[in-house]
């Protein structure tokens, strides 16, 4: 094995709501507690990371590990319009300061996918007035911890809405297709296994057969808890109008903490898969490619870095992306085991983006650690590929540092290089946690 020379950024991400628990003032939180919801359970304490996270890093460090991605919780800082909760951020500034104590460097992302509850209610990421909220959050942080800080990503997966919108689409289709066959006399795939595989076909746990099954009873519900049938969370099906809209937020919230700390390096992160055309399937890919990735780079141009966040690859054909190949390693996520996804994505993005690159997320949902071990080989092994070949990758923070709560899924999904007794709290590291450490140099 070559080791990662001494300062690279090897380590692991995290997302606040997945991991520290009772964050009681998101819309997620909302969401988890309604009864039609369509979260298999609510994230109540999850690993309860928020009173661990001293533990937490020290295990990192002592792994060999030399940086760690996470979140700040936007409903936490501001948990109600334009009221500003300093204990909260002064908890922030314990852990940036425990990363600093264990040679960690902190990583922050201002938001991975939760939001306050009142910004959904006053119409959330399709309205105007997000874009003027999520920079005056930003700048405050920037304001109390910038000093702290060297790395910010504003938003985590930017075109995750985009993804979420085009998934809807082609599960309707679906249903819609094996209606008409079964009308037809004909034998038609079990609506769950045809949820399943498209859930597959996106980067972050979604439950598509319970959201449209229990459609009108949430809309009656949401109504209730946020005042409208629709909320706009940052995972509902995007409009193009509002995939703009998160782009013109990050801007301004990157243009409002650079003007607080110039030297600060900002970016954002997207979810990337690696799109492989199959015969017939060049058009779509490209298509594909465009709608994930290119069309963001206007807005992009002056980041400093970009978050690369890739954990397979998508086969396009002539009419959209194809099932796995017959006989393909499935994870729990039902994703294609495929780790050189990583490096092709790399490659790809680099032809056209010039900043600094930093994997952001990359991993695996098993239960045999052995494939986790495996897999970070051949990740690594890409990334190494990469930097010889002179593509500026800055970073690698693996997903995720803990076992945690997979948003809709639960606690199900095991991606953590650490195991949690959720009971007792009790962490249990895998091997395949000081695997990953052995990989950079001492």
């Amino acid at each position: 094995m070559k080791k990662f020379p001494e300062n690279f950024m090897l380590g692991a991400s995290t997302a606040a709501h997945q991991v520290e628990g009772n964050n009681i003032h998101s819309d997620y939180w909302a969401q988890e507690q309604m009864e039609h919801s369509s979260f298999v359970e609510p994230s109540l304490d999850a690993v309860d990371h928020y009173h661990h996270y001293e533990e937490d890093i020290r295990l990192m460090a002592e792994a060999g590990l030399n940086a760690y991605r996470f979140s700040i919780e936007w409903a936490r800082i501001e948990p109600e319009e334009g009221k500003f909760d300093i204990e909260e951020l002064e908890h922030y500034r314990k852990v940036i300061r425990c990363c600093r104590a264990n040679g960690i460097e902190p990583v922050v992302t201002l938001l991975h996918f939760t939001s306050p509850r009142w910004l959904i209610e006053k119409g959330g990421w399709e309205a105007e007035s997000t874009v003027t909220y999520f920079a005056r959050y930003c700048a405050y942080v920037v304001i109390q911890l910038g000093e702290e800080l060297n790395y910010v990503c504003t938003i985590n997966e930017a075109n995750m809405g985009l993804q979420v919108a085009a998934i809807g689409r082609r599960y309707m289709q679906q249903m819609q297709k094996q209606a008409a066959e079964q009308k037809n006399g004909g034998s038609a795939e079990k609506e769950g296994t045809a949820a399943e595989k498209l859930e597959g076909s996106v980067q972050v746990g979604l439950n598509m057969e319970s959201l449209l099954k229990r459609q009108k009873a949430v809309e009656e519900e949401n109504i209730q808890v946020f005042g409208t049938a629709n909320p706009q969370i940052f995972v509902s099906s995007r409009t193009p109008e509002g995939d703009l809209l998160v782009m013109r937020a990050h801007e301004a919230a990157r243009d409002a903490m650079k003007a607080i700390r110039p030297d600060l390096k900002i970016g954002l992160t997207l979810s990337l898969h690696d799109i492989q055309a199959q015969p017939g399937g060049e058009k779509a890919a490209e298509k594909e490619w465009e709608e994930e990735f290119r069309h963001y780079l206007p807005f992009i141009r002056n980041d400093d870095f970009l978050g690369v966040q890739n954990y397979t690859r998508t086969l396009m054909g002539a009419d959209g992306s194809l099932p796995a190949p017959e006989g393909a390693e499935l994870t729990q996520m039902n994703y294609e085991f495929y780790p050189e996804a990583l490096e092709h994505v790399i490659r790809k993005v680099a032809e056209e983006f010039q900043g600094e690159l930093l994997v952001t997320e990359n991993g695996i949902a098993t239960a045999d650690d052995t494939r986790r071990v495996e897999f970070i080989r051949r990740a690594l092994q890409g990334v190494q590929a990469c930097i010889q070949d002179g593509i500026p990758v800055k970073g690698y923070m693996h997903w995720s540092l803990l076992d945690n709560f997979e948003w809709q899924k639960g606690f199900s999904m095991m991606f953590g290089l650490i195991a949690v007794d959720r009971k007792t709290r009790t962490r249990y590291p895998k091997p395949s946690l000081a695997y990953l450490g052995s990989w950079r140099q001492a």
